[in-house]
């Protein structure tokens, strides 16, 4: 046997889930549904987390057909009251997560005029609170371990401005630096926080751009790929942030944007 089909189960474990168990907080459609879908293609089993029911079944009946193993808990995020609720439930169907992904989130679209307190709440609790208040109720069971994955879900409003997006896009600047908080908290337990920033994927959070012809090809313009992304562009990143292979990776923010951020 040559030295590098000796070295294959190796360099593959690197990658495995089998054993773990992921909670996907919005897993029921979209970025969230994509990350929870690669996930469980890498072996983990998946608690998916959102506030319809009916969405949540059919994302675990999608999970179920690519041959994982998929349970799901109603929860509003939202609200503080109902995370440590969330956190117990969500060890019921497998065990404790040793991995918690945070895609849960809303962008309203409000003119800086519009927003109203119940907007500014809803959308920080969702999209920075919900992710410190979730993950500390998860964090001991992984610190017992002495291995936690935490992904969050960054944007490219992280480092820059948009339109009409003012609470979300503070939001979102808070989740780069609530990675490095988390990783300096956490990381000496083998527990590691990163993110991830997608560029312009087709969701219901950018229907408004991809239906915009002259507004999308701009922003084809801007990406060095030349192309906006495919939902199968983030499962690479999302494996490696919740594998063993990334262990050594903390408090990072990956831009999966097609090279938007670079040009």
């Amino acid at each position: 046997m040559s030295g590098a089909a000796a070295a294959l189960p190796q360099t593959q474990a690197l990658f495995s889930l089998a054993g773990r168990v992921a909670l996907v907080t919005g897993g029921a459609s979209g970025i969230g549904l994509a990350i929870a879908r690669a996930l469980g293609g890498a072996g983990a089993k998946l608690v998916v987390c959102g506030r319809r029911q009916a969405a949540l079944q059919q994302a675990c009946a999608a999970i179920s057909a690519q041959g994982g193993e998929a349970a799901f808990v109603v929860g509003d995020l939202a609200d503080r009251s109902a995370i440590a609720d969330i956190a117990i439930a969500s060890a019921q169907p497998f065990g404790a997560p040793d991995i918690v992904v945070h895609a849960a989130g809303m962008n309203r679209r409000q003119h800086w005029t519009q927003v109203d307190d119940a907007a500014w709440d809803e959308q920080i609790d969702v999209m920075l609170a919900a992710p410190f208040f979730l993950s500390r109720a998860l964090v001991p069971a992984m610190a017992a371990r002495g291995w936690g994955r935490i992904l969050l879900i960054a944007s490219l409003q992280s480092s820059r401005a948009f339109a009409n997006s003012l609470p979300y896009g503070a939001a979102k600047g808070g989740v780069v630096q609530l990675a490095r908080a988390m990783a300096e908290a956490w990381s000496a337990q083998g527990i590691t926080a990163n993110a991830i920033a997608p560029g312009f994927f087709p969701t219901a959070l950018t229907e408004a751009v991809f239906e915009d012809a002259s507004r999308l090809q701009a922003i084809r313009r801007q990406t060095a790929c030349g192309r906006t992304g495919e939902m199968a562009d983030l499962q690479g990143a999302a494996i490696f942030l919740a594998s063993p292979a990334s262990a050594y990776v903390t408090g990072q923010t990956l831009y999966v944007d097609g090279g938007f951020s670079a040009k």
